[in-house]
C-alpha cells in the first residue's frame, strides 16, 4: 500500500508491506525496488527531492544479518528510510515511527477517549476534508466573465472583417490593425495590441475560440476576473512584441494571448508543484509541447508570437500572484523583470527594426502606396529598405524601376531592372519593361533583344506579342 503524506516532508511518501521475511537478501531487494518506484513517483510529480518511509511488517526478522539495510538509502533526489516491524521489536519500531511522523496533522488530545484509533481516524478525515475544501476554493475562486467577453469580441471583429472585404484580405487586415512591422516602425504602436482580436480565416477563429473557451474558463476560475484580464492582454502584447522582433511577416490572432494562459498555468506549476502535477500538470505541459512542435514544423505559424505569449503569461501571473495571497518581494522581482524585458524589446525593435522587416513586407507596403497614387512614398519605403541593410529580391528592384519609369527616370529604371534580372534570370516582366525603355529611347535592337527574352519565358503573353509587332514596324 502506498500513501501520500502532504504534511510531513520527512515522509512525503509512505509504503506499507506485509511480508514473511527469510533471508536478508530478500529485504535488500525489496528496499532497492521501493527506492526505484519512489524515484518514478518523484519524476512524475516533478518534485526536486522526495523522502520515502518504507514500513515492512513481518512475523520474524531475517535469519542472517540485516541491520545494515535499515540505514537511509537512495540517491541525491530520492531517499528511503526502512522500518521493520516484528513481534520482537514492536515497541522500538513504534517509537521510531512516532519520531519520524510527529507531529501529525490536526493533532488533538486523545486523553480520555474510549477509542483512540477512532479519534485519530476522525482527525485524519477532518484534515482531508479541509484540504479538499481548500483545493476546491483554489480552482473555483472566480466565475468566468472576460473569457466570454473576449470570445464575443473576436467573433464580432471577424464579422466586421468579413463585411469589409474578407478576413484573409491583406488590405483589410492592415486597415484593421494586423501586426505589420513597417507600419509599427512608422509609429503605429497600437498594432502591438489590435492583432489579438483579428483572425485570418474561419478555421483560425474557430480553433482559437475553442482554446480560449476551455483554457480561459479554467484560468479565470483560478485567478479571478481582473487577474485574467491583465494576463490575457499582457500576453497578447508580449506575443506581438516578440513576433515583431523575430518575424517580418504580417500576422494576427489570439494565439499569443492564449499561450499566455498556458504561461499562467506554468506559474501555478512552479508555485504549487504538488497540486499542479496531481491535477493538470502533465496534460498542460503535453499540450504546450505539442503546439510548439507544430509551430516549428508547419510553415505559416507565428511561433515567435506563441513563445512571447507564453513568457508574457508567466511574468504577468508572477506580478499579480494568486488571489488573496501576496509575496511582495517576488512580485516586485517579476514586475522589474517584465518591465526590463519589454523596454529592451521595444528598444531593439525600433533601433534595429529592419532586422525584422523582409522584402515581402516592404513590397506589400509599397504596393499600398502605389495603389493610393503616392509613388514618392512608395519609392522612399523601398530605398530606405535598401539603405538600411535590407535583403532585396528581384521584385524590390522591379517595383523601384516601375516607379521610376512612371516618373520618366529611364536611366535609373534600366539599372534597377538589370539588377532584378540578375536576381532572377527568368523574370519576363523585367525584360518586357526593359524593352519598353529601349523602345522609348529608340534603341530598337536592344528592345527586340529584351523582348525576345521576355517571350522566351512567357511565349503566350499578348502585350508582349503586340510590342513585337510594333517593333517590327519600326
Amino acid at each position: 500500500m502506498w500513501l501520500e503524506n502532504r504534511t510531513n516532508k520527512k515522509a512525503a511518501l509512505i509504503r506499507l508491506s506485509n511480508q514473511n521475511l527469510g533471508w536478508a537478501a530478500g529485504l535488500r531487494n525489496d528496499i532497492e525496488e521501493t527506492v526505484w518506484k519512489g524515484e518514478q513517483v518523484r519524476k512524475k510529480r516533478g518534485a526536486r527531492k522526495l523522502s520515502l518511509l518504507n514500513i515492512v511488517v513481518s512475523p520474524h526478522a531475517p535469519i542472517d544479518e540485516y541491520e545494515q539495510y535499515l540505514k537511509p538509502v537512495g540517491n541525491q533526489k530520492t531517499k528511503a528510510v526502512t522500518l521493520l516491524f516484528t513481534e520482537q521489536n514492536l515497541d522500538q519500531s513504534l517509537q521510531q515511527l512516532d519520531t519520524i511522523l510527529s507531529p501529525v496533522p490536526e493533532q488533538q488530545d486523545f486523553y480520555g477517549e474510549d477509542d483512540e484509533a477512532a479519534a485519530y481516524e476522525r482527525a485524519l478525515l477532518s484534515h482531508e476534508v479541509k484540504r479538499k475544501e481548500e483545493e476546491n476554493r483554489f480552482f473555483n475562486y472566480g466565475k468566468p466573465f472576460f473569457t466570454y467577453i473576449f470570445t464575443i469580441v473576436n467573433i464580432a471583429v471577424f464579422a466586421i472583417l468579413t463585411l469589409a472585404g474578407g478576413s484573409t484580405n491583406t488590405e483589410v487586415l492592415l486597415r484593421f490593425g494586423a501586426k505589420f512591422n513597417p507600419l509599427i516602425l512608422e509609429g503605429e504602436w497600437w498594432r502591438f495590441v489590435t492583432p489579438m482580436f483579428l483572425h485570418i480565416g474561419l478555421l483560425h477563429l474557430l480553433m482559437n475560440s475553442l482554446a480560449l473557451y476551455y483554457l480561459g474558463t479554467a484560468v479565470e476560475k483560478i485567478y479571478g476576473r481582473l487577474r485574467f484580464f491583465w494576463i490575457y492582454l499582457f500576453s497578447g502584447f508580449t506575443g506581438t512584441l516578440l513576433s515583431f522582433l523575430l518575424t517580418p511577416h504580417l500576422s494576427a490572432g489570439a494565439s499569443g494571448a492564449i499561450f499566455g494562459l498556458f504561461g499562467s498555468l506554468l506559474y501555478f506549476g512552479v508555485a504549487k508543484p504538488a497540486l499542479f502535477f496531481r491535477t493538470m500538470g502533465m496534460n498542460v505541459i503535453g499540450v504546450i509541447v505539442i503546439n510548439l512542435v507544430f509551430g516549428f514544423s508547419i510553415p505559416g505559424i507565428d511561433n515567435a508570437g506563441h513563445i512571447g505569449g507564453l513568457l508574457g503569461g508567466f511574468l504577468a501571473t508572477g506580478i499579480v500572484h494568486f488571489p488573496k495571497k501576496h509575496r511582495l518581494f517576488q512580485q516586485t522581482v517579476f514586475f522589474i523583470t517584465a518591465s526590463l524585458a519589454i523596454t529592451l524589446g521595444l528598444f531593439l525593435g525600433f533601433q534595429n527594426g529592419y532586422a525584422a522587416v523582409d522584402a515581402q513586407s516592404v513590397h506589400l507596403r509599397a504596393q499600398e502606396e502605389i495603389k493610393s497614387g503616392n509613388t514618392s512614398e512608395a519609392k522612399k519605403i523601398l530605398t530606405d529598405f535598401l539603405e538600411k541593410g535590407g535583403k532585396p529580391v528581384a521584385e524590390t528592384y522591379f517595383y523601384l524601376a516601375f516607379i521610376e519609369m512612371g516618373n520618366g527616370e529611364l536611366v535609373e529604371a534600366e539599372k534597377h531592372l538589370k539588377k532584378a534580372i540578375d536576381k532572377r534570370p527568368n523574370f519576363h516582366e523585367a525584360y518586357f519593361n526593359l524593352a519598353l525603355i529601349y523602345t522609348e529611347q529608340k534603341q530598337i535592337d536592344k528592345a527586340q533583344n529584351a523582348l525576345a527574352k521576355a517571350l522566351k519565358y512567357a511565349p503566350d503573353d499578348k502585350p508582349y506579342e503586340e510590342l513585337g509587332e510594333k517593333l517590327k514596324n519600326q
